[in-house]
């Protein structure tokens, strides 16, 4: 590879996937951080004096969507134009990993890391579950099952209850230590062969679970499912319906291994953050031990971290004899859902924005040979975001608090259904700590990175 087209584009994803420092901000760490928690506390305290009863319902809550909606979006025009769409977007990034050089100029980094990855949380907040609809692994199961006269939905087995979301966690696990900790990421062999496992674990999976494997075993299915309930759209039976985003999240199915899910997606971007920050750099420059090493363990550290205090936070209160403490958290484990899409905006928007642009141009000629098969070629990205630091910054510290306070009220919610009334306030005093200790740790990083 040569040096200069490395160095040139890693400076860029590098700028790019940064966060913004304290310089850009218009208020101290300080103050932001005082904010926020004032933000928390009085979130939590205007709701425990004017929220006294459950007020979402999946049964009911949401109204019809329009009739030329419904229509559009149930009709089999649609589904079949999403599945091609999908289909022919990855036989086009399978033609650049397999035929393109060994370039970072080679688009498919940008689509694995860019598109699929941070893409995957804007386009679910707006239009729900958008995998679900596009997935190359679910239309390859579909057409198999066509061939052969099989139901899609139906594989050898019956997926195992108590598998819940963990194979998901796993998953996810297993792509930001990629993205994250691998040393070799931006080289094609890697993560060339880290999708074709992906590939051949999923269709696997289909034939012997059917479509029930995708919903729970997905990692990026499940992944965008979660988000997706904070869009507007959701289902009602086989209706479409509009509910209010809280309400949305609140018909989040709970499985086991849910928990795992969102200290993952949470906790390893908290770790890109750190891994960043002027103290762990100074302390990786310092010791003698293996720098992957020790990103290994503070990514393995941050994701379980996350898992425990939140878990912690949730098993702390009384409970009444039809409820479990160990059921706790998986039950309020949606109330981290907020909270991860607010840190995902605050710390990969510029990313998106700029090196999904750059990875559109780059996307016209996948054998790096100067065509210009989409036209784009020509383009050039706009820094827009980058040249307005003070607001992009303001709207990373929004983005980071809103989120939180949004989990205080899908989590308070929760708490005065599930919990006996002498608990629904105490019992939610130590979640609440731990949703102060992610805010403070979230905005902590967003500074120090």
């Amino acid at each position: 590879m040569p040096s200069g087209v490395f160095a040139s584009h890693a400076d860029k994803l590098t700028f790019a996937h940064g966060i913004g420092g304290a310089k850009d901000l218009p208020v101290s760490p300080e103050l932001a951080i005082a904010g926020a928690v004032a933000a928390l506390t009085v979130s939590f305290t205007v709701l425990a004096v004017a929220w006294r009863n459950p007020r979402y319902d999946e049964a009911t809550s949401g109204r019809p969507a329009p009739s030329w909606l419904s229509a559009v979006v149930d009709s089999a025009a649609w589904r079949v134009g999403l599945r091609v769409l999908g289909f022919v977007v990855f036989l086009y990034a399978a033609m650049a990993a397999v035929l393109g050089k060994d370039l970072l100029t080679n688009p498919f980094f940008g689509m694995y890391y860019v598109w699929w990855w941070v893409g995957l949380v804007p386009a679910s907040f707006l239009l729900g579950p958008v995998w679900k609809a596009i997935s190359p692994v679910r239309t390859i199961n579909l057409a198999f099952a066509r061939l052969s006269g099989s139901d899609p939905d139906e594989g050898v087995f019956t997926y195992p209850e108590r598998l819940g979301h963990w194979p998901a966690a796993v998953g996810l696990f297993a792509f930001v230590w990629m993205e994250l900790v691998y040393p070799f990421s931006t080289e094609l062999g890697p993560v060339r062969l880290w999708s074709a496992v992906y590939v051949a674990v999923m269709l696997i999976g289909g034939a012997l679970f059917g479509s029930t494997f995708y919903e729970r075993a997905d990692p990026f299915e499940v992944y965008s499912s979660l988000v997706g309930k904070m869009s507007v759209f959701g289902r009602r039976g086989q209706q479409l319906v509009l509910r209010s985003p809280l309400a949305n999240l609140d018909t989040v199915v709970v499985r086991p291994g849910l928990v795992a899910v969102v200290a993952v997606l949470f906790g390893s971007t908290a770790f890109d953050s750190f891994k960043d920050s002027s103290p762990w750099v100074r302390f990786v420059q310092s010791t003698d031990q293996s720098t992957y090493l020790l990103n290994n363990l503070a990514l393995l550290v941050f994701c379980v971290g996350v898992g425990l205090v939140f878990s912690l936070g949730c098993v702390l209160t009384g409970i009444g004899d039809d409820l479990r403490h160990r059921e706790l958290p998986n039950r309020f484990a949606h109330s981290v859902v907020p909270i991860v899409v607010g840190y995902v905006v605050a710390h990969y928007l510029t990313y998106l924005v700029e090196v999904g642009q750059q990875t559109l141009i780059q996307a016209s000629d996948p054998f790096s040979d100067g065509s210009n098969y989409l036209g784009t070629a020509d383009l050039t990205v706009n820094y827009g975001l980058s040249y307005h630091p003070t607001f992009l910054a303001t709207t990373k510290v929004l983005a980071v608090v809103l989120g939180h306070v949004l989990g205080v009220v899908a989590a308070h919610d929760r708490a005065v259904r599930v919990l006996p009334k002498r608990h629904q306030l105490t019992g939610q005093l130590p979640l609440l700590v731990a949703m102060v200790a992610f805010t403070v740790g979230g905005l902590y990083l967003l500074f120090a990175a």
